[in-house]
């Protein structure tokens, strides 16, 4: 895989739990939420030990090298719009050499660490408020979940 088409790869993740954090955004929780999101990305690795797109990836060493931009236009209304964007962009790299085994996984993995984010702060004071999932994030998750086909 290509440096570039490591970063598509990266990137669906990143802004897919990004743009759910942003959904529903608050001091606290978004800081809670966006080191929910960097556990997701550091471990999954260990989480997918079989999958050699994951692994090409997100390995330790991987990441180390990887550079990612985040875009300078997202908001909160449009994050979810350039995280599908992305995802898509990383499924049209990914499908001509991936096993549909390895594709749907990575699939998986980019709605579960979005899942993860979601279900990392609720509300009220330091995050720690119920619910943990939002009615903007369901509505997020929901899209995201529907533009991966899962």
């Amino acid at each position: 895989m290509t440096p570039e088409e490591s970063a598509a790869v990266l990137k669906a993740v990143t802004l897919s739990g990004m743009a759910i954090a942003m959904s529903d955004l608050g001091i606290i929780s978004t800081a809670i939420e966006a080191t929910a999101l960097a556990q997701e990305v550091a471990g999954a690795a260990k989480k997918y030990p079989n999958n050699s797109i994951i692994q090409s990836v997100f390995s330790d060493e991987s990441l180390k090298k990887l550079h990612l931009d985040t875009p300078k236009d997202i908001t909160p209304e449009n994050a979810l719009d350039q995280a599908i964007g992305a995802v898509n962009a990383a499924v049209a790299v990914l499908t001509p050499t991936a096993t549909p085994e390895e594709l749907a996984e990575y699939k998986q993995f980019i709605y579960s660490a979005a899942d993860h984010v979601a279900n990392a702060a609720g509300s009220g004071l330091f995050g720690s408020g119920s619910p943990k999932v939002s009615e903007k994030e369901m509505v997020a998750l929901a899209k995201l979940k529907a533009a991966l086909s899962i």
